[in-house]
């Protein structure tokens, strides 16, 4: 039975809208991942937003909890049911219906549907509850009513808003699972929750007094993992249809039995964690250093080392992922879309992990071994953290299996020091606190900057720069004007500049344009403004080299989607009158091969004049044309699209050019990598690609004209030659300086002491070496403004390890190596001959 669909088909039966998944990174502040079926639909909840048509949603909602508040992770691939990603059915209603068909329904799909033993099933209620107990009654005998109070059968979204009661239905597995914890809300496998139903029927204020709302709604979750588990019959979800083909792939990997106890933990583990790194590296979420690259980093991590527990030496995770698209690749079809994105982000992780390991694993195993009492060191948890890329948790989780713990304080006493060091080498942003309660009182104005970039307004309302509202405005600060053409800073574009006019005179410089809470406002100097001035906006000419760089943003980024791939997304972008710069997810840096097609193809569709149209649409209709919708972005239910022919469709919403041939040229002025897995590119269009193809070919023509060259590529060629020739003749020179080098005898020791600059002296020394018998040698000199030293022993008991030690700190550096060929540097070359000097002075006198 596919249970997901028959959920979403029940419901939709019932008359609600079927939503897709919501993103894993929520439109939320507050979160760090969707962990509930409800989070995409706080909005509404909360009444920052209108309830939808119809007021009733279903949905089959991925949810993560790792990280943060709700963090799962150290359970996971310890018990039967914890999980990193899970999937949550909810049905929701927006004022709609309330308890009785909330009621009606679950139970109807619970024993019509899933046809669940009635006998088996038991509810919990609020103790308060009595309208939810009669309701039940009607299904289930009074005796299989459990009222539990606050902690268990009481929701809240937070200290205050909306909450109220719920009602829990479980399962009774059977006698033969009892445990201590086997009782209605207990931790064991007895009793199993399978549904919760929230009623939404109070608002909680400040001072906890309840409220009851107007319009009292439904939130309901059921894991699937859980219920797959019931229905199919197993005692753990690891042993379903859902994560059974993916263990059964870590089997044939790693060639090593999967037993269903704690022998099979790593199994588990793995099978979780592909499935939480797969979806987030669908979505756009990249291994980072903080935040949510960090947990997903965690999660990849903790898989890699219970794969080296199972013998793995070498990337392995990657290897599952196409295993877990074709078996949920169905329904979230980003897997198959990302697939070959997903495998190579995961296979560079691990082999970053990989390399570190083995010492990592040394040093845990080392420390162990020392730690006599139940703590363990929060240096070395540190180390491993810092050095060898071991999250804490992962070592928590290897020493949970050994029964300790990490000196926590001693491990976050060392983690504060290192970011007060971060701290004080940053220089801030220089942002401030800005007051928006005086702009709230304003509706937002309207921006006509797509059609005008001159318009005749008036000014609404001024404000100082941290946005205190002022009537007049004298110098430096913020002014919002009823109808404005200039556009505010977004997508990656910069804001608009240009000049407010009073009559013939200007009355003020417009710096930047930013949007504040959908209201548009210019940052304004040498301003002379007053509230109600009737005034002229208009828009300085830069806007035209802006829309250039953006347009030819958007037809590189379908560049790069044609040459490297369909896995290419955007992972962040600026736009400015005289540059671009575009970041895109891709593994490695691009080939030279690679960087010329992408030009190529950018300046091919410029020159053929192709068309700009932009339109709005819904969103739906909008992703049928095939427009990219960028991850992370929020888009309302009607976007702006912006096409160039079938080359490039996308979502946006800035200023572009209306025909392709306006942008002129267009070249990439470097590639660069900014993390893993992200690359970046900083390309010229318009006329600065224009200033940029005359510099260079006025570069070449003075080149020719200084050289008395007519082609600089045969000028060149000339001169490697040349370069090439009289390298050999130095080479040749220092060989002859070398063969008159003669060691001087002392108790039959060959002692060949000095200075040599700006040459190999390891190659001399080697062929020292080689023809002189006997010989300890010590060759010092100057390359490049460094110093250079080399030692050569073929004396037992003089050591060029030592002689290196003994007199490298003279010059201010410092060296090693073995007992017979020792190497080091310096850096103050005014020091060499006093070095020579003590060197004679110790083996010579």
């Amino acid at each position: 039975m596919d249970i997901r669909k028959e959920f979403l088909d029940f419901f939709a039966k019932k008359g609600h809208k079927v939503y897709p998944s919501a993103p894993l990174v929520p439109d939320d502040p507050t979160l760090l991942f969707t962990n509930a079926g409800m989070v995409p639909f706080k909005p509404i909840f909360t009444g920052e937003k209108e309830p939808p048509n119809p007021p009733r949603a279903t949905s089959a909602q991925l949810c993560m909890r790792a990280g943060g508040k709700h963090n799962d992770l150290e359970n996971v691939g310890y018990t039967n049911r914890h999980h990193t990603l899970f999937e949550m059915l909810g049905n929701f209603s927006f004022g709609d219906y309330f308890k009785e068909e909330a009621i009606a329904y679950a139970w109807e799909f619970v024993t019509e549907v899933l046809k669940l033993p009635k006998e088996r099933l038991w509810i919990t209620i609020h103790e308060s509850d009595d309208e939810a107990g009669k309701i039940w009654e009607k299904y289930v005998p009074k005796e299989r009513i459990v009222k539990m109070g606050d902690k268990d059968n009481f929701w809240q979204m937070g200290d205050t808003g909306p909450c109220g009661p719920c009602s829990e239905i479980h399962y009774d597995q059977g006698e033969e699972f009892n445990s201590p914890e086997d009782y209605l809300g207990g931790e064991g496998d007895r009793f199993l929750e399978i549904w919760n139903l929230v009623f939404m029927q109070y608002n909680r204020d400040e001072k906890g007094n309840l409220t009851p709302l107007p319009k009292p709604s439904i939130d309901t979750g059921m894991g699937l993992e859980r219920i797959t588990a019931i229905k199919e019959g197993v005692k753990s979800n690891y042993e379903t249809s859902i994560f059974r083909p993916l263990i059964q792939k870590v089997v044939e990997i790693t060639g090593k039995e999967y037993f269903s106890d704690k022998r099979g933990a790593s199994h588990r583990v793995i099978a979780d964690h592909i499935r939480a790194v797969s979806f987030l590296l669908a979505e756009g979420v990249r291994f980072d250093r903080e935040g949510r690259g960090y947990v997903l980093r965690r999660i990849l991590r903790r898989g890699v080392r219970h794969g080296y527990l199972l013998g793995q030496r070498s990337p392995f995770m990657y290897k599952i992922v196409d295993t877990l698209a074709n078996q949920m690749g169905g329904h979230y079809p980003q897997l198959i879309e990302k697939k070959e994105a997903i495998k190579e982000a995961m296979k560079l992780e691990e082999e970053r992990f990989f390399e570190t390991i083995d010492k990592g694993m040394a040093l845990f195993k080392e420390e162990l071994a020392k730690t006599t009492g139940d703590i363990f060191s929060g240096e070395v948890a540190f180390k491993l953290y810092d050095t060898y890329g071991f999250p804490l948790d992962l070592t928590e989780d290897m020493l949970r299996e050994a029964g300790k713990k990490v000196d926590i304080e001693a491990f976050n006493k060392l983690m504060q020091e290192q970011k007060q060091r971060a701290r004080a080498n940053w220089k801030g942003s220089g942002d401030k606190k800005i007051n928006l309660k005086d702009l709230e009182k304003y509706e937002p104005n309207k921006f006509v900057g797509y059609e005008k970039t001159k318009v005749k307004t008036k000014v609404k309302a001024l404000f100082d720069e941290d946005l205190n509202e002022v009537n007049e405005l004298n110098g430096t600060g913020w002014v919002m004007l009823e109808v404005t053409p200039f556009y505010a800073e977004s997508g990656g574009q910069i804001g608009d500049k240009g000049i407010i006019k009073c009559g013939d005179e200007v009355c003020a410089k417009v710096v930047d344009t930013q949007k504040f809470d959908e209201r548009n406002l210019s940052k304004v100097v040498d301003a002379k403004l007053k509230k109600g001035d009737e005034v002229e906006a208009i828009v300085d000419e830069s806007r035209r080299e802006i829309a250039k760089h953006h347009s030819a943003t958007h037809l590189l980024h379908s560049a790069l989607r044609k040459v490297l791939g369909e896995h290419v997304t955007q992972a962040g972008s600026l736009v400015e009158a005289n540059r671009l710069r575009f970041d895109f997810t891709h593994p490695k840096a691009l080939t030279k091969e690679e960087i010329e097609k992408i030009q190529d193809m950018v300046n091919n569709v410029i020159a053929r004049g192709i068309e700009g149209k932009t339109q709005e649409m819904s969103i739906d209709e909008a992703k049928s044309k095939g427009a990219m919708a960028l991850f992370g972005e929020k888009y309302g239910d009607v976007v702006r699209v912006v096409e160039f022919g079938d080359f490039s469709v996308e979502l946006c919403g800035g200023t572009h050019v209306k025909n392709t041939a306006e942008i002129g040229s267009f070249y990439i002025t470097k590639e660069s990598g900014v993390s893993a897995g992200v690359r970046r590119i900083e390309a010229v269009a318009g006329l600065s690609a224009y200033n940029f193809a005359k510099e260079h070919i006025n570069l070449v023509e003075e080149i020719k004209a200084e050289n008395k060259a007519k082609d600089v590529k045969e000028f060149i060629a000339r001169q490697k030659e040349e370069i090439k020739k009289l390298k050999e003749e130095i080479k040749n020179l220092q060989k002859a300086a070398v063969k008159e080098i003669k060691p001087t005898q002392k108790n039959g020791i060959n002692f060949v002491i000095e200075r040599i600059d700006n040459a190999n002296l390891r190659e001399i020394a080697t062929d020292l070496k080689g023809r002189i018998d006997n010989l300890v040698a010590l060759l010092v000199g100057e390359n490049k403004g460094k110093v250079q030293i080399v030692a050569v022993s073929k004396v037992p008991e003089i050591k060029a390890g030592e002689i290196i030690k003994e007199f490298a700190p003279i010059v201010g550096g410092k060296g090693g190596g073995k007992s017979d060929f020792a190497q080091g540097g310096g850096k103050d070359a005014s020091k060499i001959d006093e070095l020579i000097k003590k060197a004679k002075e110790k083996f010579l006198h």
